[in-house]
């Protein structure tokens, strides 16, 4: 603990969704949600607006569109989304060597470390500098929180937003959490929680009256000191530097013991969609599936399967995970499942295959290969048995929010496709809301882009160096 509020913690608002209103401004002010838009699709982010709504992250799509029918429903665009967290962290190491990131809209920071702060005036105000200074460079907002621990330095973050600042002063952490529910707390789940209501307790005042030996009784030794240390407001956790994450994983514990084999399967799938969303919000894909199931007689048993590549496809996790639990025998009932990846990095086995892709079609473009005519250079519509130019063109596919631009019309974004059209909102960042038309799915005028920069003239996109037509000044709103 801290006797200055010298650590920060920043958390970006409705991080994936406020990027896409950013860059449509038809979308701002509007229900927005982001996820996998397929029929087992989750949701990633959803904007303050669709929260309104009851919509959250990790919520069924098809729930999603249930209760805010009238909303934007878009694909992800992790490369964009990245492209962004990578600006707000350059930012944040501007103020500390000490920077420890959670996730790409999250992270720690110890003012202290980079002589920034020393006490509440200079801390609050490196907190508002930051601010100021993500709004300027990616026009989007994040909440700050300022306190002498990571723990209440997350808790103040939670309470600043959306677009706030809130800095607790060291020395009144036990008067800020004693009314809080228990789940305040890092580590108490659903499962702890109820446990701990059983016991009558449900404020963190009263697990600081209840004693350390009382939470060691019911929660073990380790989890039941440390969450005994916390609810008096202790927390001696250092910002570590460039934490690198070694898996992710998510788990359930089930208040009574699962049999039916069916629900079982369900349950394993619906923590496999969790777990990539976890994955992608870290901007990392992992090659090793791990399942983890706790028996009825408390056994644990772990299975896990290596794919030929890292990914980050929900179907491939799911199935996946699907195929070690057809290997685990769950007779007598399951008390706990988790489903993990491992083998991290910052790229997907989809990713290699377009590199790939990318070199052919490079080759193919005429590069000196000492081959008169390769292969890979043929039209992609020539087929055995008759000319190139009778086969038919496979159909181009198009997602919604995927940046594209058209030869006449210039740059804009996806509404939707289907029965053989594509329908386009033409519109840049800082812009005015534009203008919507509908082409043939295979129109050769309209193809796809890489995103533009949020704020005119920073140059920074999610493909690199901006282009000419974004220079100028002026951030979207």
């Amino acid at each position: 603990m801290r006797a200055a509020p010298t650590i920060l913690h920043l958390d970006m608002d409705a991080f994936f969704a406020a990027a896409e209103q950013a860059a449509k401004p038809s979308l701002r002010g509007k229900p927005v949600i982001v996820g996998g838009l397929g029929p087992r699709g989750v949701v990633a982010t959803a904007s303050y607006e669709a929260r309104r709504f009851g919509v959250h992250s990790a919520m069924p799509m098809g729930q999603a569109r249930r209760l805010a029918p009238n909303a934007a429903f878009l694909v992800a665009r992790f490369a964009f989304y990245r492209s962004i967290s990578e600006q707000v962290m350059e930012l944040l190491g501007r103020l500390s060597p000490l920077v420890e990131p959670l996730s790409l809209d999250e992270a720690f920071v110890d003012l202290e470390a980079g002589g920034v702060a020393d006490d509440s005036a200079s801390a609050r105000a490196a907190g508002e500098r930051l601010r100021a200074d993500i709004l300027a460079t990616t026009g989007l907002t994040g909440s700050v929180g300022l306190a002498g621990s990571k723990m209440i330095a997350k808790i103040a973050s939670e309470e600043a937003k959306p677009d706030g600042l809130v800095l607790i002063e060291p020395g009144t952490e036990r008067e800020l959490l004693g009314p809080r529910s228990v789940r305040i707390l890092p580590g108490v789940g659903p499962a702890t929680g109820e446990h701990l209501r059983r016991a009558g307790m449900t404020t963190v005042a009263d697990l600081a009256e209840a004693g350390e030996d009382e939470l060691v009784r019911l929660l073990g030794k380790a989890h039941g000191a440390s969450l005994h240390r916390m609810a008096q407001g202790y927390d001696d956790r250092p910002v570590v530097a460039e934490r690198d994450a070694k898996s992710v994983s998510v788990e359930d514990t089930f208040d009574v013991d699962l049999h039916d084999r069916v629900r079982i399967r369900t349950e394993v799938e619906r923590l496999a969609e969790r777990c990539v969303g976890r994955l992608r919000a870290s901007g990392h894909s992992g090659r090793t599936i791990v399942l983890k199931v706790r028996r009825y007689d408390f056994s644990t048993l772990t299975r896990s399967e290596t794919l030929r590549g890292p990914t980050d496809d929900p179907v491939v996790v799911r199935e996946a995970a699907g195929r070690l639990l057809d290997a685990v025998d769950t007779t007598g009932g399951v008390r706990l499942l988790g489903v993990g990846v491992s083998g991290l990095a910052d790229y997907t086995q989809e990713d290699l295959f377009a590199q790939f892709a990318e070199a052919a079609e490079a080759t193919a473009g005429g590069r000196d290969t000492g081959e008169a005519e390769a292969p890979a250079a043929e039209p992609a519509a020539s087929l055995p048995g008759g000319p190139a130019t009778t086969a038919p063109a496979e159909e181009r596919h198009w997602s919604p929010g995927q940046d594209v631009r058209h030869a006449v019309h210039g740059a804009g974004w996806v509404q939707g496709s289907g029965v053989g059209r594509v329908t386009v909102r033409f519109e840049e960042p800082w812009s005015a809301p534009g203008r919507v038309r509908t082409f043939a799915v295979d129109d050769p005028d309209l193809e796809p882009s890489e995103p533009l920069p949020l704020v005119r003239g920073t140059g920074r996109g999610a493909g690199g160096p901006g282009r000419a037509e974004a220079a100028g000044g002026g951030a979207a709103a």
